[in-house]
């Protein structure tokens, strides 16, 4: 929609006209003082009215653009949605060499857990519009792969990308909670949520799971942890084939111990479907943001009849450029001749 953002100014448009009517006339002769005019320099037609009447036009246009111009023009798109600031959610995945496991199943086909959780997360990061999302990837130790963005898209995209036994096979989950928050930007109104993804317990790093629970709670971050892998597995051998528990590593304690101790919940996945639901669990604990913030993409169009005041500005200069030109090049010529 076009629209002007001053359009009070519009009124000044008549104000030469005004001016001309009220000012009182006088003769030439009446004139003490005659001040060179740049007109008499202009280029002259055969008919003096007409070239007044001319110069007028081009003087009229000007003024016009220059109004115009000031009124302050302006193109408003349509209606976009902004989304609201006021959530921060990380999320952390477990890289270690135990994510290699394949007790999972997608679609009838048995995966490991790492293939498992990316099918499923990807529906959840969609799902969360008006959030600004993370990604720190851990092992050995822990690294961040996405700044906390509102393009769900590309953490998507790199979460899809992750490889295991990246940046090691240990499981570094102190690290992995102390990056996600140093990494919070520190607001008063913002939400600081970690989802922290793992199948074992800490066996690497610098800062011990003890460590970040307590910094987690001083900076107010809500961390939920979610314990992946099967109970039971069946595995074929020399022997024959037997029962095992392919989670035996995991430390339910611990990450019951963090999640409680910073207002989150500790949950237990052990397939797709229990993940899936997980899932729809921190939608109901931690909404979705209302709907988003109208906002109309503004463009700014004064530049436009600006810029043609002033090249009509510049025509009057060019033309005495031009006609002092041809003067000098006839006189040239009858010199020759």
């Amino acid at each position: 929609m076009f629209e002007f953002a001053w359009w009070w100014a519009l009124f000044a448009l008549p104000l030469p006209l005004i001016v001309r009517l009220l000012s009182p006339k006088t003769k030439q002769t009446d004139v003490a003082l005659r001040v060179p005019n740049l007109m008499n320099n202009l280029p002259q037609s055969s008919s003096p009215k007409a070239a007044k009447r001319g110069w007028l036009v081009l003087a009229s246009i000007m003024w016009v653009c220059l109004v115009l111009a000031a009124a302050r023009p302006q193109w408003l798109g349509e209606p976009v949605n902004v989304p609201n600031e006021g959530r921060e959610m990380m999320l952390a995945v477990d890289l270690s060499g135990s994510m290699k496991i394949e007790d999972m199943m997608v679609n009838g086909r048995q995966v490991n857990r790492l293939t498992m959780i990316k099918s499923v997360l990807y529906d959840f990061i969609q799902r969360r519009v008006g959030d600004r999302l993370g990604l720190i990837l851990f092992a050995d130790t822990a690294y961040l792969q996405a700044p906390l963005t509102y393009d769900r898209e590309t953490v998507a995209t790199l979460l899809d990308e992750a490889v295991i036994g990246l940046v090691g096979e240990q499981t570094a989950i102190g690290d992995a909670i102390g990056l996600a928050v140093k990494r919070f930007e520190q607001k008063a109104e913002s939400n600081r949520v970690l989802i922290l993804l793992t199948d074992g317990q800490n066996t690497a790093g610098n800062i011990t799971p003890q460590q970040a629970k307590e910094l987690a709670v001083d900076a107010q971050v809500t961390v939920y942890t979610i314990g992946v892998g099967a109970d039971a597995m069946t595995v074929s051998s020399f022997f024959g084939s037997r029962q095992v528990n392919p989670s035996q590593e995991l430390d339910e304690t611990m990450l019951t111990d963090i999640a409680k101790a910073t207002g989150g919940q500790y949950f237990r996945a052990r397939n797709a479907a229990e993940l899936e639901n997980i899932y729809a669990m921190l939608d109901q604990l931690q909404p979705i943001e209302g709907e988003a913030r109208k906002m109309r993409p503004l463009t700014a169009l004064f530049y436009y009849p600006l810029a043609l005041a002033l090249l009509l500005s510049v025509l009057p200069v060019i033309g005495i450029f031009l006609r002092n030109i041809w003067i000098r090049l006839a006189g040239n010529k009858e010199a020759v001749s």
